[in-house]
């Protein structure tokens, strides 16, 4: 039995491809799950591809509504603001979820090597 595919399903999802995101879901695919070389959740990505229907339908099937996406930076709240995505502002509110400001990406370790004893 297939298992669905990660991959496949984050990239229908960005691309608005929702008949695929769906067939992924029905197979299984976690829609919380960030993959080590994406480090988004589909979700926050779907939003800032601004397919509201995709996140839509991603909420409506599990995906956590304030689930943190690293590479983004961003809550799915966030993204939806930024992207100006009302009906999925909607729908987080009424989730419970609150506006919260936005996060940004910590310095990768490198730079803060870098940054030692520099002013």
């Amino acid at each position: 039995m297939d298992g669905g595919n990660w991959k496949e399903m984050f990239n229908a999802a960005c691309e608005g491809d929702l008949e695929l995101v769906a067939y992924h879901v029905k197979q299984g695919v976690d829609l919380n799950y960030a993959h080590p070389e994406f480090l988004s959740t589909p979700l926050v990505a779907a939003m800032l591809a601004k397919q509201e229907t995709v996140a839509l339908y991603l909420i409506e099937n599990g995906a956590k509504p304030t689930l943190f996406s690293e590479f983004d930076g961003l809550r799915p709240m966030q993204a939806a603001t930024q992207m100006d995505l009302r009906l999925v502002q909607e729908k987080l509110l009424s989730l419970g979820v609150t506006q919260s400001p936005v996060v940004t990406k910590p310095r990768s370790w490198i730079s803060n090597w870098f940054r030692v004893g520099r002013p």
